[in-house]
């Protein structure tokens, strides 16, 4: 079998390696890939987000099944343009993909079909949101509605810092079109649970749950990213949640989107808060989280390729998806400066250890040497019986990963341990 994968970050090197495990796989296509993944697969270069060019490329080369992985081609319907030529593909079409791609669509969604989420307001005028601000409750949280590379969301602390986050997205055009409209929901709190799962629209079957650390900064502190790390489990999601979680959000979400005519197939992210008034979904993702991806997939010991394919045929009930009873830690190494503006182009050095551990997600190859092309340039993996064992491990590979102006979080699994 010949597979294509549309992405190039490290989520992708993690999907790219857990499905070059199956036998039948000969080649795999990705588009674009990244210079560390060139050894593994065949990097065209084709951005996730040229659909015409993907849609060439695929035309041209013999694929005999898609996988799309970022946020982006989803909502823009990359699956439906695949499955018009007759590609088999995993993931939503772009009709379900806005689940993510609209949190104005998410929010109302969650309210017609009474499942658990934060209670919110939403706004496409920006003196109407100003006015509501002056009275809201503060903390409070202010979303931009559509895709910001998860840098879209502010927890404003004081009103004028939710002021001034509405202004930058409505009024400064901070994220663009997907700040036009913005929800303003209320501030929850508690432990935070990303459990990512597999559906084929009927049918959930969830992955091992993780912990991600948004914040750029050790003890949760600094801006935030798209993720500096991730520990799986996570041990605040206890079988006793787990079933509850599919009884009040995960069954009800994917028959909600159902109902509207909307089938979800793929990869649904939950984002979920542990309240004192119980678990409450904070956002969806139309896909594999990025860096949860990299600790939940060295877990799984089914094969990944034949779970996918079991979402597009709707046939998951009857698929086995088992992941080990071990632990798993991701450290990402990123450029120092993000996630505002940073330098590129220093060389990355890697030892055969730290390596093989290892998912490049922001580099490129030039004049034949590695070098840094992103923020978050590697994300180091380690699995261990003991989540301690794990974070130890995944430090210590980590070491094997150099290049200049680097930096990461000291302390990524350290709020697991004290759970």
């Amino acid at each position: 079998m010949n597979i294509m994968i549309i992405g190039g970050g490290g989520r992708e090197h993690a999907i790219l390696r857990a499905i070059k495990k199956n036998s039948q796989v000969e080649t795999v296509y990705m588009l674009p890939g990244n210079g560390g993944m060139a050894e593994e697969a065949v990097c065209t270069g084709i951005g996730a987000t040229d659909l015409d060019g993907i849609i060439a490329f695929a035309k041209e080369n013999p694929v005999d099944y898609a996988v799309v992985a970022p946020d982006d081609p989803l909502v823009m319907g990359c699956v439906d343009r695949l499955n018009e030529i007759g590609i088999p593909c995993f993931g939503p079409r772009a009709n379900a993909a806005i689940i993510e791609g609209s949190k104005a669509f998410s929010k109302d969604l969650m309210k017609k079909y009474q499942i658990p989420t934060a209670a919110y307001e939403i706004f496409q005028d920006l003196d109407a949101a100003l006015n509501y601000l002056d009275t809201a409750p503060i903390p409070t949280v202010v979303k931009a509605d559509g895709l910001a590379l998860g840098k879209g969301v502010i927890i404003a602390m004081t009103r004028e810092e939710a002021k001034r986050a509405v202004t930058e997205m409505m009024a400064d055009h901070k994220f663009g079109k997907s700040g036009s409209t913005v929800v303003i929901e209320e501030f929850l709190e508690g432990p935070e649970v990303s459990v990512l799962s597999f559906t084929d629209g009927k049918v959930v079957k969830p992955m091992v749950s993780s912990m991600d650390h948004k914040r750029a900064k050790d003890n949760d502190k600094g801006l935030n990213t798209g993720g500096m790390g991730t520990v799986a489990p996570n041990p605040y999601y206890t079988d006793a949640i787990a079933a509850e979680f599919m009884e009040t959000i995960f069954l009800p979400t994917i028959r909600a989107m159902e109902a509207e005519g909307r089938p979800f197939c793929g990869c649904l992210y939950f984002g979920l808060m542990l309240t004192k008034d119980g678990p409450k979904v904070i956002e969806y993702n139309c896909r594999f989280g990025d860096p949860e991806t990299q600790v939940v997939l060295p877990l799984l010991e089914s094969d990944l390729l034949t779970i996918m394919q079991a979402t597009t045929n709707g046939t998951l009930e009857e698929t086995e998806v088992k992941f080990s009873p071990r632990n798993a830690c991701c450290v990402i190494t990123a450029s120092a400066g993000y996630p505002e503006a940073y330098q590129k182009g220093y060389p990355i050095v890697m030892t055969e250890e730290a390596k093989a551990h290892t998912y490049v997600a922001g580099a490129k190859i030039s004049d034949g040497v590695l070098v840094t092309n992103g923020g978050r340039v590697t994300g180091t993996t380690a699995v261990a019986d003991t989540l301690s064992e794990a974070i130890k491990e995944a430090y210590r590979l980590a070491d094997g990963v150099k290049f200049e102006n680097s930096y990461r979080r000291s302390d990524i699994g350290q709020r697991a341990l004290k759970a």
